[in-house]
């Protein structure tokens, strides 16, 4: 600890083997042994529902990436917004890579993925706005009401509890 006037607790590392030297040069000792200040801790492997929640990330990762086939080649072409079918790609294209590496993280124990997790509930919530707020009457606006029902809403609310879990954690 700093601020401390001598003592084992106030020198740093190379005082310290300074310190080990010099008694080990003393007379009477064969050598010195020398004592780590702390072992290396061995990470904990993830808790097996954190495991299950990362490769069900990964899962619906994966199945999102055809799904960016299928917006870049049915949206329609004619659009009051320029680039259209682009601004729906890239948002899926970036819940996906948010869901693919939150799910990696998370498998791996990775307490990082606690803002992968943050990041890609934002992606999925705001997904779900603008597809239930831009589309069209009738069947359209159907359909984005039961994606954001049936999965970017419960998605979203199972990445923002992995990382609200893993932040209220002590590290």
């Amino acid at each position: 600890m700093k601020g401390r006037a001598g003592g084992e607790r106030g020198k740093t590392m190379r005082q310290q083997a300074l310190c080990d030297e010099e008694v080990a040069g003393a007379e009477g000792f064969d050598r010195a042994e020398v004592i780590p200040l702390h072992e290396e801790a061995e990470e904990p492997r993830p808790a097996r529902g954190m495991r299950r929640a990362g490769w069900l990330l990964v899962a619906c990762g994966l199945a999102l990436l055809p799904w960016l086939y299928v917006l870049a080649t049915g949206l329609p072409a004619t659009a009051t917004a320029a680039h259209w079918p682009v601004a729906w790609v890239g948002l899926d294209a970036l819940e996906a890579l948010g869901l693919i590496a939150t799910g990696l993280l998370a498998a791996r124990g990775d307490r990082r993925h606690a803002l992968a997790a943050a990041a890609t509930a934002t992606l999925l919530v705001v997904d779900a706005w603008f597809d239930t707020t831009t589309a069209a009457p009738g069947g359209d606006f159907a359909t984005a009401v039961a994606m954001a029902l049936g999965a970017e809403l419960p998605l979203a609310a199972l990445c923002g509890r992995l990382a609200l879990r893993t932040l209220s954690r002590p590290a």
